[in-house]
């Protein structure tokens, strides 16, 4: 009997965990190192979704677990209104680094809290409470960033905050604004979503929230060109533009952050995911003027865990051995690699509709038929069985569509991209068959 199916374990796991997000992947990991993590059973398998989006230098990267070996030992954590030298050091770093004068920096744990501090901030600041967010988003599952999530997780729960509106995501290749030529009006789409937002407003529009590319919500890359128009629609509004890069940042898609591609700077950046590389550690970035203001006016996001110096200081380690071994410039050259070889895949199977995405971050979406474009997610479940069994962790997006976010760790080798891409082929062979 296979280690994975131990019956004890499984009992166990039935008898007591909350179910949080679906099925449990059917098998029991042991260990987990550089690009690869091992079960029970002693398979070593490739971990095309980087953890939860978030292993971007791998695991148990040893630069990293020295960080942590050291910082358990001497300053692992604080009252939150104690400061310590890696919070001030990683908060003046991620300024350097940040666009334009992101110069205020809150650290937290988690992606959901970074966006709702920028959230309400945005709040507090403007004297408004209206939030826009993109139909595909993904901000996370507390409150204000719940409210402001579209792609899935809205039924049952009860009403949204007061004022949460949605703009259709920009889809380059779904959206009805698609011609039959292909030509894509983006233009005229947004236009519409803002009619639609401004008609339904009070007249107290806040902020809008969005990914640079919509990660969880089917990897939509923007068209460019989009952004800029978005952000200048909040101008208009005397609105505040808030990026989540929570799964773009750092180097992933082949900039340092997503966003530097469309020349825009926020009144908020979130990061989350890719700053911990795997441990949770969150930041929130804002101008000083805006912070100056909220400051003033009360602003309270009192966690348990913010400024820890434990995952500050690997903060500031992830930082530096993205710049320092040029990670970004990487994740460019091998997700083409990657992009190259899923198109190839796409040239064989008409079962691929779509491959999209910018670096490390692609989307291949699986459709029952090119011409209609209709999704198949049956399948895309079927293939990422097919992958797992055949020794590769993959993520299929919730939401019915039958699309797989492909995020490995920017650490990963040309020879394992190679071997991703046969694992992918084989899989797509066996689900058809």
């Amino acid at each position: 009997m296979s280690s994975n199916a131990d019956p004890e374990f499984w009992a166990k796991a039935r008898a007591h965990l909350v179910r949080y997000g679906g099925t449990f992947a059917p098998i029991i990991a042991t260990s987990a190192d550089g690009n690869f993590f091992t079960d029970a059973d002693g398979r070593r398998i490739l971990d095309f979704t980087s953890g939860q989006m978030s292993a971007i230098l791998g695991h148990s990267h040893p630069e990293i677990v020295e960080v942590v070996r050291r910082s358990i030992g001497e300053l692992d954590h604080l009252y939150s209104s104690i400061l310590s030298r890696p919070v001030v050091d990683l908060a003046a770093l991620l300024a350097e680094i940040s666009p334009g004068k992101l110069d205020r920096v809150l650290l937290i744990s988690t992606g959901g809290e970074s966006n709702e501090a920028a959230l309400r901030m945005a709040k507090l600041v403007t004297g408004r409470y209206e939030i826009v967010a993109l139909s595909r988003s993904w901000h996370g599952v507390t409150g204000g960033a719940s409210s402001a999530t579209y792609s899935n997780g809205r039924p049952g729960y009860g009403p949204a905050m007061p004022g949460s509106f949605a703009l259709p995501a920009p889809d380059t290749y779904r959206s009805r604004f698609i011609d039959d030529r292909g030509n894509y009006d983006w233009r005229s789409e947004l236009e519409m979503g803002f009619e639609l937002v401004d008609r339904q407003s009070s007249g107290s529009l806040a902020a809008c929230i969005m990914e640079p590319i919509l990660s969880s919500g089917g990897v939509l890359e923007p068209p460019e060109g989009y952004v800029a128009a978005v952000a200048e629609k909040c101008r208009a509004r005397g609105m505040h533009l808030i990026f989540d890069e929570a799964q773009t940042g750092l180097g992933r898609t082949g900039t340092l952050f997503a966003s530097e591609r469309d020349g825009v700077v926020p009144e908020y950046l979130t990061l989350s995911k890719t700053l911990g590389a795997g441990l949770p550690l969150a930041a929130m970035l804002t101008t000083p003027e805006i912070e100056d203001v909220a400051a003033e006016r009360g602003f309270l996001f009192y966690t348990t865990h913010a400024s820890d110096p434990l995952p500050a200081a690997v903060g500031i380690k992830v930082i530096e051995i993205i710049l320092r071994d040029r990670m970004t410039e990487r994740a460019a050259v091998l997700g083409a690699r990657l992009k190259e070889g899923l198109q190839t895949l796409q040239q064989r199977y008409d079962c691929i509709g779509d491959v999209r995405g910018r670096g490390l971050l692609l989307g291949l979406d699986l459709v029952k038929d090119r011409r209609s474009k209709t999704p198949d997610p049956e399948l895309a479940q079927n293939v990422a069985r097919e992958c797992l069994e055949l020794g590769m962790m993959t993520s299929v997006v919730r939401g019915g569509f039958g699309i797989f976010r492909i995020a490995p760790p920017i650490t990963i080798l040309e020879s394992e991209i190679d071997r991703g891409l046969e694992i992918f082929d084989k899989a797509l062979g066996k689900a058809l068959h």
